[in-house]
């Protein structure tokens, strides 16, 4: 489908849409909807993260990195260390690090690239993947700056992450979809649009990957990640449990699936946004009121996407950021990752070493990617998943708690684009067998290390946890807490209180 033409046909469904409401200014909103038009929003929300990349995404023409000249092997996979890794003093083969790519099965020329990082403690440590959303931002951004096995210095050395979430799991990071980070295609139809696409290629890689690693094949198993990836996790559990029930492959020990501060159920956190905003000091009462009358459109948006497919799709997510750009558009310098900061200049947060340590020529020639140039945070990506945006990825879920999969939906209390109150509706609002008795439950709070670091409430399969003194990636801004978060939810201890607790907990950024 043509750019041009999607454009056209979302901007005469916004018109006729939003004149249903008289809510705002026809001019100043005109203003807000032009800056929400896909490719200005993709290219402002890379910029705010100071990750412009030199191309768009990984599409390469050169026959060194064809599938065709690829090996034959599904999995090419390669032990490795990083340089300038300050304090390592073990051998590569000691490390367990291991980066390498997936040959895509069903795919015209794709490939997925993947680190993973074996325990530091211990090999029956369950198997954890994290998944990075955008849509189209690397996994590695997760790696590096929130709950991987190093940080990055400004000297482009890597330090030990005291808290890095492979102290308590085998680690995988997954570049994807198609065309993020290091993996590519030769050919533009692999670039996915929609979750069956996505969850069917994570579902094939994971089944060369235990293919290719039978030591970690029954361990427990669990999918994590955050923002975007509120709809890859739960796309890909559902694709992981129905596979495993019809035994197609290699059974995957699915054991549960973490959600932070994700975006699953639009229709309910959109209709949030107005709400956190006034609680939060962002808005005054009469923008509330003002802005909230467009919530009935997008409410209409989101049904029509369920029902007439792209086009309106698009649409109802043209329509629903007018919500969200009308707050920013009050909020000013704020930090719509975390409201408590400022943006300096344009750039909320600086990730920007991320790309230099990447990109140069001694990590490419140990992570064996050739000259292909890492992308961060891909604008094709991101506007390629737009059909998949508004739709609503909590209808899956029930499913799998009722099968005994564990959820646990967690948000920093400080992030207001994908904020813990919409997140909290969501899940208080899903009706499966213990709905009644999960909204009847207390909230306990989550001690860490003799301090509250957050506000849990669960009953069987499904807990909620809001983490106090966090943002949009609570593992960088509470690293301890979140490595505690995982620890004891996987051994099934989420509530407890460790009595070995000795620290103190402390917030950083």
């Amino acid at each position: 489908m043509e750019s041009s033409k999607i454009s056209l046909s979302v901007l005469f469904t916004f018109m006729s849409l939003f004149s249903l409401s008289s809510s705002i200014n026809f001019k100043e909103d005109l203003n807000i909807a032009r800056s929400n038009l896909p490719s200005v929003q993709a290219e402002k929300f890379i910029r705010d993260l100071n990750l412009f990349p030199k191309t768009e995404i990984n599409v390469v023409d050169r026959p060194g990195f064809s599938s065709a000249a690829a090996d034959p092997k599904k999995i090419v996979e390669k032990r490795f260390a990083f340089p300038d890794l300050v304090g390592s003093g073990v051998t590569v083969d000691d490390l367990g690090h291991h980066a390498g790519y997936y040959d895509i099965e069903h795919s015209h020329a794709a490939r997925l690239f993947y680190f993973f990082f074996e325990s530091r403690t211990n090999k029956k440590d369950p198997v954890v993947i994290w998944l990075t959303g955008g849509p189209g931002c690397s996994s590695e951004l997760a790696m590096f700056y929130e709950n991987g096995p190093f940080t990055i210095a400004n000297n482009m050395s890597l330090v030990w992450n005291e808290h890095g979430w492979d102290k308590a799991s085998n680690l995988l990071y997954v570049d994807q979809p198609t065309g993020t980070g290091f993996s590519y295609t030769s050919d533009k139809r692999d670039i996915r649009h929609n979750e069956d696409g996505v969850s069917n290629d994570l579902y094939d890689f994971l089944q060369a990957f235990f293919a290719e690693h039978p030591e970690f094949a029954e361990n427990d198993f669990y999918i994590t990640g955050e923002s975007y990836a509120g709809h890859y996790i739960p796309a890909f559990a559902a694709r992981v449990h129905r596979g495993n029930k019809a035994n197609e492959g290699i059974h995957i020990n699915l054991k549960g699936f973490a959600i932070g501060n994700g975006l699953t159920d639009p229709a309910i956190q959109y209709k949030a946004y107005t709400d956190y905003a006034l609680d939060m000091g962002l808005i005054s009462k009469t923008a509330y009121n003002r802005i909230s009358k467009v919530i009935p459109v997008c409410e209409t948006a989101i049904k029509l996407c369920g029902t007439d497919g792209t086009i309106s799709c698009v649409a109802s997510y043209f329509v629903c950021n007018t919500i969200f750009s009308s707050i920013m558009a009050l909020a000013g310098d704020t930090n719509y990752y975390d409201i408590r900061k400022k943006c300096e200049g344009t750039l909320c947060y600086d990730f920007s070493n991320m790309d230099k340590f990447l990109n140069q020529e001694s990590v490419r020639d140990a992570l064996g990617v050739g000259d292909l140039d890492f992308v961060s945070c891909s604008p094709t990506v991101y506007q390629a998943m737009l059909v998949d945006w508004m739709r609503n990825l909590e209808v899956g879920i029930p499913t799998l708690l009722e099968d005994g999969i564990k959820l646990l939906v967690y948000a920093g209390e400080y992030d207001l684009i994908c904020n813990w109150l919409g997140n909290s509706r969501w899940v208080h609002a899903m009706e499966w067998s213990g709905q009644q008795k999960f909204v009847a439950s207390p909230e306990v709070n989550f001690e860490v290390n003799n301090s509250t670091a957050g506000v849990l409430k669960s009953h069987g399969p499904l807990s909620f946890l809001k983490v106090h003194d966090a943002g949009h990636m609570v593992p960088m801004d509470q690293p301890k807490a979140a490595l505690e978060m995982l620890t004891r939810w996987t051994q099934g201890k989420l509530s407890e209180v460790p009595s070995d607790d000795t620290g103190i907990l402390i917030a950083e950024m």
